[in-house]
Parts: structure tokens; C-alpha cells; sequence
């Protein structure tokens, strides 16, 4: 029988983004669908991107994601997001999630961890090079 997850501490820096999941976001049986999660994601990653970008941002690609652990219904989800790398007009995110179970006991679990590219955009939607810091 698998071992059951070690109890974790949320990281010291601030989320850039909270959500709990509803009946809504799961399947029958409460297990919160990947899709979703991904989408949370992708704009937990933007927030840090668009920061760097001083504007419009564009997901150009989801170069990983694993899913650690499931995620239910009444967790409450903890995203938090950093910079890894910049190029000309990208900007690479890693974005780390936490869940806090809503049971009887206090147990926070990292349920998934994923890297996502964006690229900064101009108005017309092209791509345009980053602004220096």
C-alpha cells in the first residue's frame, strides 16, 4: 500500500493567486479535473509575467506539468509563481501548487508543479522585446 503524502509547509513568499475548487470543477467522485488546475495555472503564471513584460502577455507553451497529487473538492489551492528565465521577448515561469485540505485535520500537500513559457505582446497581439529593468 502506498505510502500517504508527507504534511508540508507552505512556502514563506506570498501566493499569487487562492482558489477553491467547486462540485462544478470535478468529476463525480470530487476529483478536480486536470483542466482545470491547468487553467488556474496558466493564470497564476501570467501574473509574474505580465509583471515582467510591464504589459500583455501570451502563453506560448506549457513545457511541463506534473500532477503529485490529487486535488478535491473544498481544498484550498495556493499558487505560487517565479521567474526562471528571460530571452528577448519571453519570459519562463515555474509555478508550484499547494493544496490545504479541508478535512478534519490541517494537512497541506504540493499537488502540482508546472513550467510555462509566455511571450510579451504589443497591442496588435505580435510579439515585442521585453522592457530592461
Amino acid at each position: 500500500m502506498p505510502k500517504p503524502p508527507a504534511n508540508v509547509n507552505l512556502p514563506d513568499d506570498q501566493p499569487v493567486l487562492r482558489v477553491m475548487p467547486m462540485p462544478a470543477d470535478s468529476n463525480v467522485h470530487g476529483d478536480v479535473f486536470g483542466g482545470w488546475i491547468m487553467a488556474q495555472l496558466d493564470i497564476a503564471g501570467a501574473v509574474p509575467a505580465a509583471r515582467r513584460a510591464d504589459g500583455r502577455v501570451a502563453t506560448v507553451a506549457v513545457n511541463a506539468i506534473v500532477f503529485k497529487q490529487p486535488v478535491f473538492v473544498g481544498d484550498l489551492l495556493s499558487f505560487y509563481a517565479r521567474i526562471v528565465k528571460t530571452g528577448n521577448t519571453s519570459i519562463t515561469v515555474e509555478v508550484d501548487v499547494y493544496a490545504q485540505r479541508q478535512r478534519l485535520d490541517a494537512e497541506i500537500v504540493k499537488v502540482t508543479e508546472a513550467t510555462l513559457t509566455y511571450v510579451a505582446t504589443d497591442n496588435a497581439r505580435r510579439s515585442r522585446p521585453l522592457p530592461p529593468l
